[in-house]
């Protein structure tokens, strides 16, 4: 037995309940490794004998580690267990004191411990969230409703950008008008990129936090369109700027023209008085961006405006939740306050932190909700497009990615493909449409929250900023209908079935050498299968269609027998037990 692989710790991704009385235990070994796994556990104030025992199940692998799990429950909420391990050659008890021969007895011999599940303890997401798919939109370049309210120097629509200071008079009744667009896409969450007041055209740069920008309309404009989405199911999310302001942000300019006399030095990270710009004398975002100088959120002062400009857009307008821009570099304590006070306010606020790493520490129920899932667009663009990944390494990917955070952050998490700060998914992979679309049936098929950002639906091409922030085609010449009826036809094929939404996740089948990837979504209730073919050649399926329930009777079956599909195609098999309909994609 390798001992050496051999992980568990009662916190974190490795055990955390996920109800009231129910505590989800991951235990970590090396790959094939291990035979059995026998969890036993109990009350932790109970006699040694008062003990219940289960065999933990093989949840997924990588290429070093398998990862197994259990959910076990105690009505008193209080837990203690070890483990029993079995390689068909040895077996030990591992604990808190680790690997012993004899099982340990007795209260004090190293059980591991999860004292109780109190109330806070238990990572709470809006049930809502797990139906969710999310479409950004990046205001400005969305579509014109009211060209009253568009700057001097606004650009034909359509024009390619060059700079963050081109305007082309994308506004809030632009999107009022295209909202009829939105419902037959089939989202259900309106993610806007900052709207509040701000010089430049993507609004990072916030002058004032209670105003929209006059560009973008006014407070009744977006209390109609915050009305709107409710009436269509559509929930809406907002842009939190929280790690830094704009220049011409008041507070920020007090100093600017004060100096040491302001009374909001302690606001920002400034190293020298008179404050100027070159060279530059105060901390910034990304180190050299003059014009977003950064916020001292450990300042008392500045936590208390910024919590109170969270609450007040969910007080007065009903958002739905923020979107938290740069959440890395903005203190742990300022998140978990954030936290408590949008949720005292809504229980159900989703919060969402922009992160491209590990985020582990902002994902254990007291801070975000879950992250934008940068890995997972590496994994499935690299896969799919790129074919830089094999099906094993795929694999690996993904299963990292759900092993390292609790199930309720990965159920949240943002899927996306791009957004405002990346290359447009297509022109990433070279304008092969065939490859995103599989990468789209993926999407909608996997954990998590599919994301779409607006124009990627439509075929929008365009490198890194400012080129990935082009103008929403409305022109249907301009628009790639069949990427269109393709995201339309996944949007509700995962609206239609919960196992896609809420079940779980479980590889079926990998081959390297023909490409093939096979996994299942389930639920209690029922199961959905899906086929890629990731290869570059036409390929036979062949499964054991006896382990999966299919009916001989449906006409599912036959096509099971006799399946081939093309490169970069997917099938998807829905209501299994019913063997009701299978799809290409």
């Amino acid at each position: 037995m390798l001992r050496e692989a051999i992980f568990h710790e009662a916190s974190g991704a490795y055990a955390y309940p996920i109800s009231k009385d129910i505590l989800l235990i991951q235990l970590r070994a090396a790959r094939d490794d291990l035979k059995e796994v026998q969890l036993i556990y109990g009350d932790r104030y109970k006699g040694a004998d008062a003990v219940e025992q289960l065999t933990m199940f093989k949840y997924a692998s990588d290429q070093l580690f398998d990862y197994f799990r259990a959910e076990v429950q105690v009505m008193t909420r209080r837990f203690r267990y070890h483990f029993l391990l079995d390689d068909g050659k040895e077996r030990y008890w591992y604990n808190e004191f680790g690997f012993s021969i004899q099982r340990p007895m007795g209260y004090h011999s190293g059980y591991f411990q999860y004292p109780y599940i109190t109330d806070k303890d238990f990572f709470e997401v809006p049930d809502w969230a797990k139906d969710a798919i999310v479409y950004q939109i990046f205001p400005d370049r969305f579509y014109n409703g009211d060209k009253s309210n568009d700057p001097e120097e606004c650009k034909e629509w359509g024009e390619k950008p060059t700079s963050e200071m081109d305007f082309f008079g994308g506004d809030l009744s632009g999107i009022l008008a295209k909202l009829s667009y939105l419902e037959k896409l089939g989202i259900n969450i309106l993610y806007l990129t900052p709207i509040f007041e701000s010089p430049t055209s993507h609004k990072y740069d916030t002058t004032d936090y209670y105003k929209i920008d006059p560009h973008f309309g006014d407070k009744r404009i977006f209390r109609q369109l915050v009305e709107e989405c409710h009436k269509r199911g559509i929930r809406v999310i907002l842009d939190a700027v929280f790690n830094h302001c704009g220049y011409n942000f008041y507070q920020f300019q007090d100093v600017v023209k004060r100096g040491e006399e302001s009374p909001y030095t302690e606001w920002f990270y400034i190293d020298s008085f008179p404050v100027t710009t070159e060279p530059l004398n105060y901390e910034v975002f990304a180190s050299t961006v003059w014009n977003m100088p950064k916020l001292k959120t450990a300042n008392s002062d500045v936590r208390e405006f910024l919590l109170q400009v969270g609450e007040y857009w969910i007080r007065e307008f009903d958002i739905d939740g923020w979107r938290l821009d740069v959440a890395n570099e903005v203190d742990h304590l300022f998140w978990r306050a954030f936290r408590d006070r949008m949720r005292a306010i809504k229980h159900d606020v989703y919060i969402i932190g922009e992160t491209w790493h590990h985020s582990g520490s902002y994902l254990q129920g007291d801070q975000f909700d879950g992250v934008m899932n940068y890995h997972f667009t590496d994994a499935v663009l690299r896969f799919c497009g790129e074919k830089s990944l094999s099906v094993s390494e795929f694999n690996e990917r993904l299963t990292r990615n759900r092993v390292t955070y609790r199930k309720q952050a990965v159920e949240a998490n943002w899927n996306l493909f791009g957004s405002h700060d990346t290359a447009r998914v297509l022109t990433r992979l070279k304008g092969d449409t065939k490859a995103f679309k599989l990468a789209i049936t993926f999407q909608m098929t996997y954990l998590g929250v599919p994301f779409i950002f607006a124009g990627d639906e439509l075929g929008v091409i365009g490198e890194n900023d400012p080129n990935c922030r082009k103008c929403m085609p409305w022109d249907e010449k301009d628009q790639d209908q069949e990427l269109l009826n393709h995201h339309c036809k996944m949007i509700q094929l995962r609206r239609k079935y919960e196992a896609l939404r809420r079940g779980d996740f479980r590889t079926v089948f990998m081959d390297e050498a023909t490409g093939l990837f096979i996994f299942e979504r389930l639920t209690e209730g029922d199961k959905v299968i899906v086929i890629i073919n990731n290869g570059l050649k036409d390929q036979d399926v062949e499964i054991d269609l006896e382990s999966f329930d299919l009916n001989p009777e449906k006409p599912i079956y036959e096509l099971m027998n006799d399946l081939k599909l093309e490169p970069d195609q997917g099938l998807v098999i829905v209501n299994v037990k019913f063997g009701e309909a299978a799809i290409l994609t």
